[in-house]
Parts: C-alpha cells; structure tokens; sequence
C-alpha cells in the first residue's frame, strides 16, 4: 500500500492528483503510456474509487492526462513545435510551414544570475546551464534562444555533441537526462535588438525584435526551461479568432 506524502491538510483527492503528478515527473510511466486503471489506484492507496476518478479528472483538466476511450487513461506527450508557429511565420516560397535548422553556437556550465534564479526556483549564483542557440532557415538566421536549465538535471548535456541531435531540444532533454517537459508558460514583448542579438540575427543594432519569454515545466509543475527566443519584426504574426 503507498502512503500519500503531500500536506495532510489538503483533501484527499489533492493529495493523491499531487502524488500522481509527482511520480509522472519521475518517471513512474513514460508519456504516452497507460496508466493503472481507477479500480488499482484505488486498491494501491486505499481510496474510493470516487477519490480517484475526482484525482485523475484534475490531471485529465490539467492536460496531463487524456482519457482514451476503450484504451484506458494515458500520460499526454505535449507538442511543443506548434508554438513555433503561432508567433512566426516560417514558409518556404510554395508557402509551406518550415522548421527552422537548429544550431547550438555554446553550451557552458555557470552560476545563475539573479533573473535566472528566480524563473527557475533557484538560489541565487545555482549551477546552472546556459546555452545559446540559433534558428536558421536557408542559412539565416530567424531566431536567436538564450536558454537556461538547472544543471543537477541535465548535466548530461555537457557530455554530448547536440551538434548530432535533431532540431528540438525537449526528445533531447527525455532522452539524454531523463526530464520530460509537460507544459509551458509564454509571454511575448518587443524591444529594439541589443548589439549583440543584432549580430547573431544579421540586424541593425536597434531594430524591432519579437521576444517570446517561455518557462517550461515537468508534471510536478516544477520549473525545467527558461529560455528567451528574439525573432526578426518580420517574420511575426497574430491571429486570432474571435466569435
């Protein structure tokens, strides 16, 4: 029988969502893969199983969990790559969506600035990892990504060549260093290009640049990724439905 560890406090149903939560960011099952069914949840902690639908239904809500008919409730693997395109438009000439190529210019272990810290829930001057990174598409550059990571998590990185990896970094992140990311929170601003984005995007100092600010999360909603993508003025769109 597992005990459930969160503030007593807390109702039931919360405490085993949290507990649930916690063993899907450690890996309990993999995305993608079923979880036990309500009936074993159940018998495992010693709940009702109405405890533990009302646990499961919080996830499911939370998009951590999806319900497949017939099949059973499974870990949802997010896609990440979609948002690369709400913001930008990426096309070749015949108008067809185009994923930039990946190209990682550093990678280094440092001590975390206070911005940092904070975004990731870390001590001030905490190990971690910065890397910078371009996006290019035929050649050059669109997007220029400042991304900071906790170096406990993936000091896996600093051992590989990404050079060989494919150009999304979160398959990179579950294989290499185990850390799966479940979701993710995004802001966008503009401001004119500082000199040193300017030459890594090929712009003139001081010219308008999108930046979308994202902060990724693993189930447990602990911070994972921070990062900070500039794009060319040009490449930006925003659409909306409204009805």
């Amino acid at each position: 029988m597992n005990r459930l560890s969160s503030d007593v406090r807390l109702p039931l149903y919360q405490r085993l969502r949290d507990q649930l939560a916690e063993q899907i960011a450690n890996n309990r099952w993999r995305p993608g893969e079923a979880i036990p069914t309500e009936s074993a949840l159940s018998s495992e902690y010693c709940l009702s199983t109405g405890t533990v639908r009302k646990a499961i239904d919080m996830l499911v809500s939370e998009n951590i969990l999806e319900r497949q008919q017939g099949r059973g409730t499974f870990i949802r693997r997010p896609q990440f790559q979609s948002s690369l395109f709400r913001f930008f438009r990426f096309q070749t000439a015949s108008g067809e969506r185009q994923v930039p190529e990946s190209r990682v210019l550093s990678i280094e272990p440092v001590s975390a600035p206070s911005a940092v810290a904070q975004a990731l829930g870390l001590p001030l001057e905490a190990a971690v990892i910065r890397m910078i990174r371009l996006r290019l598409l035929d050649g050059q550059p669109v997007l220029a990504e400042e991304i900071w990571l906790p170096r406990e998590q993936f000091q896996a990185l600093l051992e590989i060549d990404l050079t060989q990896q494919g150009p999304l970094l979160y398959p990179i992140y579950e294989a290499f260093c185990g850390q799966v990311v479940a979701y993710a929170e995004e802001s966008l601003t503009a401001e004119a290009v500082s000199e040193v984005h300017a030459r890594l995007l090929h712009v003139p100092v001081n010219s308008p640049v999108v930046v979308i600010e994202r902060l990724a999360r693993n189930y447990a909603g602990q911070p994972l990724e921070w990062r900070r993508s500039r794009g060319h003025a040009e490449h930006f769109r925003y659409t909306v439905d409204i009805r």
